[in-house]
């Protein structure tokens, strides 16, 4: 696994980010189904046969009690959402189990299936992920370094990968009031903001995430949405995989008529790809001390939209960051605007949550931010299609933990 935690294109997950992703959320139907406590009755009809093989029962600890996040059998547990009463729970056993359908952990599946074929190997990989379809999570839309895809996928090009809209100019705006600025010239901007000039390119990273899946569930990679991993399973001091959340309990404790245990889904290896802090990674870096010897982690709240604007006003591949108003200048922060086909802007704001000023309200200056000339003018006549918000890890490179673990690794950011 340590040799797998360093291939680059697992290791970075597959994007860097000039700036934060956004999206719509979309409701579709899962691609696959995790089989519940009436798998049984499932297992007679299609499509759960081809299943069932692989499934085995795990018989309720005698005297059980409820099971919390993490929790290991023998351990006491309260709460409203966990069920009280002794739970069966079915089991499927994989090599190698991730959590997560972004971009990281897509890729990880992907690699870990390319190398078994070149090693003429058979592996089976599974991913599950909390949306309803892969990429409803992803706050899509964001600038694309593809030196990462090109390793996975070297011929995405000709493969159909959704990238359209190449960067093709960069601008820095410091904002110093309501309605005044400066532009920043380019030939002052270091390196990493040259992304015109770089190959990026400005793209939905949702669409990005479900064209990856495609080619996951290509490879042999088992993906199914819509169902959370909410346990980590331990044996002998090591992770052995994560087991769903069960549903249908009332708010004392017992099973509802529509109670559905959860299903354990049991590897040799789990990879964690749950972005900014996700319960189970948490879980697992406090368990096996992987931020000893690291800076702590530091956190920022991103808020985003994507616009339809008016063709006339839209600039197909402009980048456009800026700093300054309306946060102050002891607020960590900045903003940005990126044009990508067809005629959408996406543009947000991201604010450090260790701001000085208790009665900030990131959402707030977001919304003032609008009003900047600089940003109304692409803005007058088009109409909101889709918004939403994220936390974004903003430790840098000092704030990584220590990326693998007996049976597993952590990927992704």
């Amino acid at each position: 696994l340590n040799t797998m935690v360093g291939i680059p294109a697992v290791r970075r997950g597959i994007c860097r980010f000039g700036g934060l992703a956004a999206s719509k959320a979309l409701a579709a139907p899962a691609r696959g189904s995790l089989l519940p406590k009436s798998l049984h009755k499932a297992a007679q009809s299609a499509p759960y046969a081809s299943l069932y093989s692989s499934v085995r029962t795990v018989a309720p600890t005698p005297h059980a009690t409820p099971f919390l996040l993490g929790q290991r059998r023998g351990q006491t547990c309260v709460g409203r959402a966990m069920c009280s009463e002794a739970v069966e729970r079915d089991a499927m056993e994989y090599d190698v189990v991730v959590v997560g359908g972004g971009p990281a952990g897509l890729s990880a599946a992907i690699r870990v299936m390319q190398r078994a074929a070149e090693e003429g190997s058979e592996v089976s990989v599974c991913v599950v992920e909390k949306g309803g379809e892969v990429g409803s999570h992803i706050l899509s839309g964001n600038v694309f370094e593809p030196h990462a895809l090109d390793e996975l996928f070297p011929d995405w090009r000709e493969m159909g990968a959704p990238l359209q809209t190449k960067a093709s100019e960069d601008r820095f705006v410091f904002m110093t009031g309501t309605a005044s600025s400066f532009t920043i010239p380019h030939f002052l901007l270091p390196k990493v903001l040259d992304n015109a000039h770089s190959g990026n390119y400005i793209i939905s990273l949702g669409e990005l995430c479900k064209w990856l899946a495609e080619q996951a569930e290509g490879l042999g990679v088992e993906i199914y949405p819509g169902f959370a991993a909410s346990e980590v399973l331990y044996e002998d001091g090591a992770v052995v995989g994560i087991a769903t959340k069960d549903v249908g309990i009332a708010k004392d404790g017992s099973k509802k008529d529509v109670f559905e245990s959860g299903i354990e889904l049991r590897a040799k290896q789990t990879i964690f790809a749950e972005g900014c802090r996700g319960s189970c990674s948490e879980e697992v870096m406090d368990k096996f001390g992987l931020r000893e010897g690291k800076a702590a982690q530091t956190y920022g709240i991103g808020i985003k939209e994507v616009w339809e604007i008016d063709p006339s006003k839209f600039q197909s591949g402009l980048i456009q960051h800026s700093v300054g108003w309306p946060l102050d200048h002891n607020t960590y922060g900045g903003s940005f605007l990126y044009h990508m086909e067809e005629n959408k802007v996406l543009l947000g704001m991201v604010v450090g949550l260790d701001y000085k000023n208790p009665f900030i309200n990131p959402y707030q200056e977001f919304q003032r931010w609008k009003t900047h000339p600089e940003v109304a003018k692409y803005l007058e006549g088009g109409s909101c299609v889709s918004y939403g918000a994220r936390a974004l890890n903003e430790g840098g490179f000092q704030s990584i933990p220590k990326l693998s673990f007996p049976g597993g690794a952590l990927v992704g950011c």
